[in-house]
């Protein structure tokens, strides 16, 4: 019988498996969750993963331990490389794998790391979570010997990106990746999409040397703002370090919220399917859910988390959602899962085919007051 397996009870969270390397994640862990995510797969009746990882100092071992550990549970592997977490996810999609596992540590210090995980193109999060936990701690793994096989998805995966891209004037934009894993996909963009583009900060590199890649952080946006000002953009877009949420600057270097920017989305999604279900999380202002339902949709507010709103968008069928974290979810033309490269050319398609600028649609909103997120530094348990 395999042996068990013991997680640092810190790691397994409500999304995700996350942990500092070195201290509450190890080699040994990712292994562990390989085998545990593999067994899972196999019982679901599925005999492949897709795997990937983002730009972290340790993505390469973390991976590698992780192939080992789903192999070993007779599962055969299919590693993507390095790239964005929605990348991983399109392959799961695309390549038709029984799951998709991505070792990213998304938007936190350069020595955290972690997984992201999908079963049958649903979300593996709560309680799933905790049963890999109790799965391995048992030893209840399956047992085998998998294949290990290369699958190139990126040059397929921007071709499907750029598919959706709609579009008419001209225009000029800025991009700033971060040094994040999306970087090598930004600088494909930018040289596919008609107009001027500007990159910041496409060179993957897990330190993070430039500014920490997080957007909701509007300190983290100084660089871009510099850019679009600079080059009288008519818009900025920056990423996270996986790529799977979006910031937004118009061309004044005024920082567009998730609210906001969701407003305009909505706006885009409803004049094609009218009277739709479009949901924003708790953490959204009124303006959101009213400008919903002043054009024809109906807003629905749920809890905040991406793996709970995509579930919600699969049960309601609402071709839109998005979370203040700056999380959108298409799946109007697309899939439903949070892909911020993909918010962005559609951002770029609704930008091309409007007379107004996205400075003077900031400008029609209403403005409101409201308290900046707080966030309490307490220990992991």
């Amino acid at each position: 019988m395999p042996a068990p397996h013991r997680f640092d009870p810190t790691i397994l969270r409500e999304y995700d498996i996350r942990g500092i390397v070195g201290k509450t994640l190890s080699t040994a862990d990712a292994r562990a969750v390989g085998q545990a995510f593999g067994t899972t797969i196999r019982r679901a009746g599925g005999m492949t993963a897709a795997v990937g990882y983002d730009g972290r100092v340790s993505g390469p071992e973390m991976e590698k331990a992780v192939v080992e550990g789903i192999t070993a549970a007779g599962v055969n592997a299919w590693r993507v490389g390095r790239g964005p977490t929605p990348m991983l996810y399109f392959a799961e999609r695309s390549l038709n794998a029984g799951g998709g596992i991505m070792v990213t540590g998304s938007h936190n210090p350069p020595d955290h790391n972690g997984f992201k995980m999908v079963i049958g193109k649903k979300p593996v999060y709560g309680e799933q979570i905790q049963a890999l936990g109790r799965l391995a701690a048992a030893g209840d793994f399956e047992t085998g010997k998998g294949k290990v096989e290369g699958r190139k998805v990126f040059d397929a995966y921007i071709d499907r990106l750029c598919q959706d891209f709609r579009g008419g004037k001209s225009l000029n934009i800025a991009w700033d990746a971060g040094n994040g894993a999306g970087g090598e996909a930004v600088a494909a963009l930018a040289k596919r999409l008609p107009g001027t583009h500007h990159t910041l900060f496409t060179e993957i590199d897990g330190r993070f040397p430039n500014h920490h890649p997080d957007p909701t952080e509007e300190k983290n946006l100084k660089h871009l703002k510099e850019a679009v000002l600079k080059h009288g953009c008519d818009a900025g877009v920056a990423f996270d370090g996986d790529a799977d949420r979006i910031g937004v600057v118009d061309g004044e270097g005024r920082v567009l919220w998730g609210d906001q920017f969701m407003a305009l989305f909505a706006e885009d999604v409803l004049a094609d399917k009218p009277g739709a279900t479009v949901i924003a999380d708790v953490k959204a202002s009124q303006i959101l859910f009213d400008r919903i339902a002043a054009l024809g949709g109906k807003p629905m507010m749920y809890k905040t988390g991406h793996s709970l709103i995509k579930s919600k968008m699969a049960e309601t069928g609402a071709p839109l959602a998005g979370e203040m974290s700056g999380h959108v979810f298409f799946a109007d033309r697309y899939y439903g899962f949070d892909d911020a490269l993909y918010a962005a050319i559609r951002l770029l398609s609704i930008l091309a085919r409007r007379e107004q600028t996205l400075a003077q649609f900031r400008d029609s909103l209403p403005r409101v007051v409201n308290t900046p997120e707080l966030r309490f530094p307490c220990p992991e348990d």
